[in-house]
């Protein structure tokens, strides 16, 4: 070491201190669930695609924890097999016999009172 030099002890060689290495993509995936990063999400969006159509479902973390899912979408479908309602066959359990005309009219009147 020169006398007027101070060396910066601290600083290793060949190793730059304001450099920033570039860590993998992450696509974490175990036996229950497959994870993907916003940034991944954003940037790799149909390699995520293809984990949901494998996977089923991905969660999606947000600086390390995870924040959303990511689901398959399956549309709704109307529930077959109901039975169609019988209106006539209800009608005639309430209502076995017709009414005869005289029978209607007097319902009617009745029902009207005095107007």
């Amino acid at each position: 070491m020169t006398p007027g030099r101070r060396r910066n002890r601290h600083v290793r060689v060949g190793v730059h201190p304001h450099k920033v290495t570039s860590a993998p993509t992450v696509i974490h995936s175990c036996l229950t669930m497959a994870t993907v990063t916003i940034r991944k999400l954003r940037n790799e969006f149909p390699k995520v695609k293809e984990i949901v159509e494998a996977e089923g479902e991905v969660i999606v973390t947000d600086n390390g924890h995870p924040r959303y899912k990511l689901v398959l979408y399956t549309p709704v479908r109307p529930v077959k097999g109901g039975r169609v309602k019988d209106y006539i066959a209800r009608m005639r359990r309430h209502q076995p016999r017709p009414l005869t005309v005289a029978a209607a009219k007097s319902l009617n009147e009745e029902n009207r009172g005095e107007r």
